[in-house]
């Protein structure tokens, strides 16, 4: 009987966790609850690589051993089930969850992609490797944009490999491109992974986006240098564009104005005698893009300059402390309150007399004038201010005037290299290249904003990710409006998967939530912990353990089921190592990227597979996937080495 090579991996799998299991309660003197919770977990991992449905697998296995750990009280049982359901279903960070997964719907129907890698592969096809590159960058963008790895991958197979493969790619190398592009949703955000972790872990989703920014981007940007330096040292491997396919056409109106697409587009788009008989609304369109860049450059130098620059007016307050000025002096505080005397208890009134007439004019005059109470003198000395204003209006002096503070040099370097791209652009500006900017306009520059609006407003502040995720789902609607893609079968087709999406995570976290209190009811996590910390791991040992055990998860599961299940796990043992949980986050998420391409459950090798030609091996799939694999280690090691790649912009935006 011949068997596939996953195939015996699986259940070669199987059976080490099985003999571990096996050895394990052999090997205990007397099997305890942390053993039962062990074995559950060893349980859950068989039968979800045997296919089981992993929502329910968790539940089943959950309320099972939670039956035999309460006596076999179905009462009780069922009351930490429904416990723990509602306490998932009282979270309310995971309502951006459909609301993030239906703007991705959207826009993935929109359908941007086609007109998106048509512009990003003739604006670098001067790069080695400029088909892989734009792909690269093409899925990093829809990517981010939709969070759907399966989407992604399938569209991108269904438009680039078939031009690669065209232009004499290597097959691994095409296939390595698209995958490990595609998966780049999962990490970039807004992604629905973090939303999990970060429910998962109580970490803030909001830090969680911010510091997952730019660890997203060196990812990125890793995989295209990569594929650059391959195309530069192999190039049989990338072949160049030849001159045919970076040929752009230019539109009659635009032939009229320029005598070839070489020509400079800011001289021939001036009014003069070449261009008599084009209409000036057509000129004056064109200028109006030609000086687009220019005009948003200095807008935005203007507006972050002044920003940067001024420092707001405050009002300076003179309140000190209770009790600070008399410490110091030595001296009781000249008004407000003050400690009666010492030397003066209360005393009955005079038993003789009672209540008495007050004094008559003539009993006043003969008497002297009406003595001041005690401590009234003290007060008559003490500042005036002190006694006619209120303590508010008496001790705020007046607002200083705006300062002007010298721009920081950060922000110097960073409009000095967009300043000279800037003048790059207007240098070698030709007619070619105004019609390939025209098309990043229509195509690329609506998703970056979208994107960019979306995770502006959750890491400025101005919006919570459920707020942010709402105006997302609105704008990924208005962009399918745009691009006349919006119609009622496209919107029932976006809220069927939204809803099935939303419901297999929603599942997922009832139960999770009920292994995870399964787990901990039988001992399971306080064994765990009393054998890691019985090994006397450094912090640096820790997180390499843990990253090798989630990067070995990743090859027969999925990151939703190592999320649900192993982080509940691993996130109390942080406190005993002092590792940050934010930055154990940014680890995971980013060795979670092997989940979709380590074998044999890589699904984004399976989703190519399916839109793939024939003559397409899984094999030469599987083997353009590894060097990418190298890659995601690599950035996880450069992470770690320099950790404020994704710590720097939280500390510095909520710290």
């Amino acid at each position: 009987m011949n068997i596939r090579r996953e195939l015996w991996f699986g259940l070669s799998f199987m059976a080490l966790i099985v003999v571990g299991a096996a050895a394990m309660l052999l090997s205990a003197d007397t099997i305890t609850n942390g053993h039962l919770g062990l074995l559950m977990l060893s349980l859950v991992v068989v039968a979800i690589m045997l296919g089981f449905p992993t929502a329910f697998t968790l539940m089943g296995m959950g309320m099972l051993f939670t039956w035999l750990a309460y006596d076999r009280d179905w009462h009780r049982t069922l009351d930490l089930m429904v416990q723990s359901a509602y306490k998932t279903m009282a979270n309310d960070v995971l309502i951006a969850v459909p609301l993030f997964v239906f703007m991705g719907y959207l826009v993935e129907r929109a359908n941007l992609i086609e007109s998106l890698f048509k512009s990003l592969h003739l604006a670098l096809a001067r790069l080695p490797g400029a088909l892989a590159v734009a792909t690269l960058v093409t899925c990093t963008i829809f990517a981010t944009a939709t969070g759907i790895v399966g989407a992604v991958v399938t569209l991108m197979g269904l438009l680039a490999l078939p031009a690669m493969l065209r232009a004499g790619y290597s097959v691994p190398l095409a296939a390595g491109a698209i995958t490990a592009g595609g998966c780049l949703g999962i990490l970039i955000p807004p992604s629905v992974l973090l939303i999990v972790y970060g429910a998962t872990a109580g970490v803030s989703v909001v830090q969680l986006y911010a510091g997952a920014f730019f660890p997203g981007l060196m990812l990125a940007s890793l995989y295209v240098v990569y594929v650059i330096i391959i195309a530069w040292f192999k190039p049989q491997w990338a072949p160049p564009l030849s001159q045919a396919e970076r040929v752009v056409p230019l539109p009659p109106l635009s032939q009229r104005l320029a005598d070839s697409p070489a020509a400079h587009a800011v001289v021939g788009l001036l009014k003069g005698r070449r261009n008599a008989d084009v209409p000036f609304s057509h000129v004056l369109k064109q200028l109006g893009i030609v000086v687009m860049p220019g005009v948003l450059f200095l807008l935005a130098a203007g507006l972050s300059y002044q920003a940067v620059t001024t420092v707001e007016a405050q009002a300076r307050y003179e309140i000190q402390e209770i009790g600070a000025a008399g410490a110091a002096s030595g001296e009781s505080s000249a008004g407000g309150l003050q400690e009666p005397p010492s030397n003066d208890s209360l005393k009955e009134p005079p038993p003789e007399g009672g209540l008495q007439e007050p004094p008559s004019e003539e009993t006043a005059a003969s008497s002297g004038p009406l003595a001041e109470p005690p401590g009234a003198a003290a007060e008559a000395a003490a500042p005036a201010a002190a006694v006619a204003e209120p303590p508010a209006a008496a001790s705020s002096a007046p607002a200083e005037g705006a300062t002007v503070r010298p721009a920081p040099t950060w922000w110097w370097v960073t409009f000095a290299v967009f300043g000279a791209m800037v003048t790059l652009f207007y240098l070698f500006l030709s007619f070619a290249r105004l019609e390939i900017f025209k098309m990043l306009l229509a195509s690329f520059f609506p998703l970056v904003l979208l994107i960019l609006s979306v995770l502006g407003s959750i890491v400025l502040g101005l919006a919570t990710p459920t707020e942010a995720a709402a105006m997302g789902a609105l704008g990924g609607m208005l962009l399918a409006a745009a691009y006349r893609r919006l119609n009622l079968t496209v919107l029932k087709e976006s809220v069927f998967l939204t809803a099935k999406t939303s419901a297999m995570v929603c599942w997922l976290f009832v139960g999770s939530a009920i292994f995870s209190a399964a787990f901990a009811l039988l001992g399971g996590q306080a064994l765990v912990e009393q054998w890691v910390l019985s090994m006397n791991l450094t912090k640096v040992q820790f997180l390499i353990l843990s990253q090798v055990i989630i990067f070995l998860l990743g090859w027969p599961l999925e990151w939703t089921e190592i999320i649900v299940i192993f982080m509940p796990i691993f996130i109390p043992l942080l406190d005993n190592f002092g590792v940050d949980p934010l930055f154990f986050g940014l680890l995971v998420a980013l060795n979670l990227q092997t989940a979709f391409l380590s074998p044999p459950v890589a699904m984004a090798a399976f989703y190519l597979k399916g839109v793939s030609p024939s003559h397409v091996t899984l094999n030469q799939i599987f083997l353009g996937m590894l060097p990418f694999m190298g890659i995601q280690v690599l950035a996880i090691v450069l992470l770690y080495i320099w950790p404020q790649i994704g710590l720097w912009l939280p500390q510095l935006l909520y710290k």
